[in-house]
């Protein structure tokens, strides 16, 4: 019978300690940290997916901005956060390009956090002036490559997905186009509008309305398959670049060693947030697509992206101090 109690209470301890939090969580507020300022798109994702979590998690979600440094900051705070579920990462784009951009970041990224839920990918949009001779990516490749000084991009920042878009499609199509930076897209869209830039790959969000009243040319998606924002323009892959593929993406981190009960009941409930209506709408507006995958699904698509990101900036030669 001492045994038997013995190997009770053992058991008992066992399941205590693996997961301690789960049964009382969340019993104060939830931090989801936006390396990016108020009113992006990562914001905006942000506070939709807090704000249907909480009505299933049944606490309060709050959104903590901390941009900077190209979201080394924000990033930052969270790997040095807690193990203990109460402060996540939206993470993007930015976190699968950092490491190849920057010679040494303050966080491991594997090693200083865990995935918990990739939330959605997007993507750009090529746009053009509707003045312009370029009807098509064919015909973009075409005048890129009659006169190779001729065409300038616009780019909201290096290393953001507006300018290794432009960068993976000089590579694939074998063209030049002159980088032109530019301190956020609503200042390179009016260079664009007024003509003294050619071309942008820009985000649904920065284009639509311009697209849809003829102030701007779309001519492709930089996505791996179609858009329903716009079902009418191919791929660029399928419009003849073979291979190309520019995404944007969202993903929740938790920093290592949060404990897997309530990183599993955290996908669950960012997978219930996405089938709701405020996520059906903000799919078309942002042109996302909703993953709601599982923590290994965004562990391997996280490493896949670096993978592949590291060869387009290190061919370009792209760094950042």
């Amino acid at each position: 019978m001492h045994r038997i109690l013995t190997l009770f209470f053992a058991i008992a301890a066992s399941v205590l300690l693996q997961s301690p939090a789960l049964a009382g969580y969340p019993d104060h507020v939830v931090k989801i940290v936006v390396p990016f300022a108020p009113g992006g798109g990562t914001d905006v994702v942000a506070r939709t997916l807090a704000q249907e979590m909480q009505k299933d998690l049944g606490g309060t979600i709050i959104i903590e901005n901390k941009p900077g440094a190209g979201t080394i900051i924000g990033t930052q705070s969270v790997a040095t956060s807690p193990a203990d579920g109460y402060t996540l990462l939206m993470g993007t784009f930015a976190n699968a390009v950092n490491p190849s951009l920057y010679k040494k970041l303050p966080y491991d990224p594997h090693k200083d956090f865990v995935p918990v839920a990739l939330v959605a990918r997007s993507f750009n949009v090529v746009v053009v002036n509707p003045a312009s001779p370029v009807k098509s990516i064919a015909d973009l490749i075409a005048v890129a490559k009659a006169d190779p000084e001729k065409l300038s991009y616009g780019t909201y920042g290096t290393g953001t997905s507006a300018h290794l878009a432009g960068e993976l499609f000089k590579h694939l199509a074998g063209v030049n186009l002159t980088t032109v930076p530019y301190k956020g897209a609503a200042p390179a869209i009016t260079d664009l509008l007024g003509g003294q830039i050619q071309v942008m790959f820009t985000t649904v969000a920065s284009c639509a309305s311009l697209v849809a009243a003829g102030q701007l040319r779309a001519i492709a998606v930089t996505s791996a398959e179609r858009s329903a924002a716009f079902p009418q323009l191919p791929t660029v892959a399928e419009a003849g670049v073979p291979g190309y593929v520019a995404e944007s993406w969202y993903g929740l981190f938790a920093p290592a060693n949060t404990p897997p009960d309530v990183i599993e009941r955290l996908n669950k409930s960012a997978a219930k947030a996405l089938q709701s209506d405020a996520f059906k709408k903000l799919s078309l507006n942002e042109g996302l697509v909703m993953v709601a995958a599982p923590p290994a699904e965004l562990d391997r698509y996280f490493a896949g992206e670096e993978a592949r990101w590291r060869k387009v900036i290190g061919d370009a030669g792209i760094k950042l101090e």
